[in-house]
Formats: C-alpha cells, structure tokens, sequence
C-alpha cells in the first residue's frame, strides 16, 4: 500500500520554492555568460554537485554498484544529460533565459510520449493526450508568433528557440531511459552521479573544444556558481526526492508548470527581456499541458514519477 501523503502546506511552500529555483537556472547562466560561458558554468557545477552527491553517498554509506546492470544505462543517461546542456548552453547565446526555460520544459511532454510508447504501465489517459495536443499547439504558437520583421537577429532567436527544444526532447529521452532501465530500481543518488560525471566531461570538453572556457572570476559568477553547484544541482534534487518519498507524485506534478513561468518572469523583471504578445500566447498552453501531463489522468497516475522536474 502506498504510505506517501497528499500535500500539506509544508509540501506546497517547497514545491512553490523548488520551481523558483528551477525557474531561475537560465536567467542566471544568461546574467553571468559576458564572464563565464554557460556551457563551461554546467560543466563546473556538474563536477562540483557529484563531488558533494558523492560526499553523500560517503556518509550514508552507499557505494556505487557497477554489477547492478546500471552501468551502460547510466553511461547513456550521463551522455544525455550533457548533450541537453550543450543545447541549453549553446541555445543561451542566441534566444532569452524566458524563451529558453519553456522551451526546455516540454520535456514532461515528450517523456510522457516516449513512456506511453515504452511501458505499458505508462499509457496515456483522455487529459493527458489533452495535455499534449495543447502543448504541441502552444510550441507551434511560440514559433510562429514572433511579431518582429524577418531578420538576422529573429533567425538567430528561432535558433536558440529550437536548440531549447531540443534539449527537452533530450531530457525526456533522459526519463524514459531512466524509468525503462536497470536505474528505476537504483538509488537515486547513483542515477544523478551517472548524470553529473557525463556532464561535467562532456561540457567541459565542449567547452575547451568551441573556445569558450575564458573565466572571470567576479563576485557575480563566484554566486552563480555557488547557486547552480550547491542550491538547484545538488540541495534542491535532495529535497525534490525527499518529496517524492513522502507525498504522493501525482499531486506534485501539478507544480510543473510553475518553473517555465517563474522562468519567464525572473527574465523579464532581472534581465528587462521582453515578452513578446506572440510568444506569450504560445507559452500559456504549453504551461497548461505540461500540468495536465504531469498531474496524471492515466492508470498508473499515482505511481508516476513526475518527468521532467529537478534540473
């Protein structure tokens, strides 16, 4: 019998916080890109979370199992995880921290896809499919509703738009071998160090590759790094499953719209983005169908893990 409870205040104030934080992440990466590159600011802060995730490990006195069938899958997902961040980091220098951070949060969209086509235990119900034309039609609505004239500088936006989107289909591929392999049954700290290492190597070799691994070391990025390391990669996801442990999923997932937005608002009130009428009439229903996706509507809907929440 499933013990985890329904939500209480306790629950809700976190959740609200979580995606606060979540919604920050691309507006802080683009505050502080003239001094550190996003792709070599990932790349740091991955290195920096899977030192402390394993300080964790060590202190709990969990050991990574490598006989445990985790290995390959967890190679695949510590590759997907660093190409999403090379989409989100390359997409950065060309789009908004607002347009980035919906585009990034289809990922619920596409997991549902790929898990309703990969487990049966994972079919679609009415509201989700719902969910999922909505969110379809909201991404057409974003791409075609800029209201600028063609241009060089709305060619290189679309750039960026699409290089998000990419890296949500990359997120969502993350979940669904996550939840199909070997790693659904591995501690989820193990699964997270898989990701972090794939990260750190293949960003900070993009990084060095591409020419973009210049630092300067202001008390502006000595902050964002600090917030991405310890606050969203590593204290964040503890209190993401600790949540997931004790209250139901299902409930959680209504949140999920909740980061795209504040993402948005943070670019427009700390970076003086501007919301585009067009955009933001392609946003709304993509906010709405990732909560109709998330929060359920299927069978298995109250042994679903939200897809697509801590990043």
């Amino acid at each position: 019998m499933d013990s985890r409870q329904p939500l209480d205040a306790r629950a809700i104030t976190l959740m609200v916080v979580l995606c606060a934080i979540w919604g920050m992440q691309q507006v802080v990466l683009k505050a502080t890109a003239a001094d550190i590159a996003p792709i070599m600011q990932i790349g740091l802060r991955s290195g920096v979370a899977a030192l402390l995730v394993g300080l964790v490990m060590w202190l709990r006195g969990e050991r990574m199992n490598l006989r445990d069938g985790t290995v390959r899958p967890g190679m695949v997902v510590g590759l997907l995880f660093g190409f999403e961040f090379l989409l989100v980091a390359e997409g950065l220098r060309h789009t908004s921290a607002s347009h980035m951070v919906v585009f990034l949060y289809t990922a619920p969209i596409f997991a549902a896809l790929g898990l309703h086509w990969k487990l049966p235990a994972e079919r679609l119900g009415l509201v989700q499919w719902l969910g999922v034309a909505l969110a379809f039609g909201g991404i057409a609505l974003a791409f075609l509703g800029h209201s600028a004239p063609a241009s060089a500088v709305l060619s290189n936006s679309l750039w960026g738009d699409f290089l998000g989107l990419l890296g949500g289909i990359a997120w969502a591929a993350t979940t669904v071998v996550v939840r199909s392999s070997a790693l659904s049954k591995a501690p989820a700290t193990q699964t997270l160090l898989y990701q972090l290492i794939g990260a750190f190597v293949l960003l900070l070799a993009g990084s060095f590759a591409t020419g973009q691994s210049h630092i300067n070391l202001t008390t502006g990025v000595w902050a964002s790094l600090v917030f991405h390391s310890v606050v969203v990669s590593f204290a964040s996801f503890l209190v993401w499953f600790w949540l997931l442990r004790t209250y139901l999923a299902s409930r959680l997932g209504v949140f999920s719209f909740l980061t795209p937005l504040f993402g948005i608002v943070f670019g427009a009130w700390l970076l003086n983005e501007p919301i585009e009428i067009g955009f933001l009439l392609g946003a709304l229903p993509v906010l709405l169908g990732i909560a109709l996706v998330s929060s359920g509507g299927g069978p298995s809907a109250q042994k679903r893990p939200v897809p697509g929440a801590a990043r």
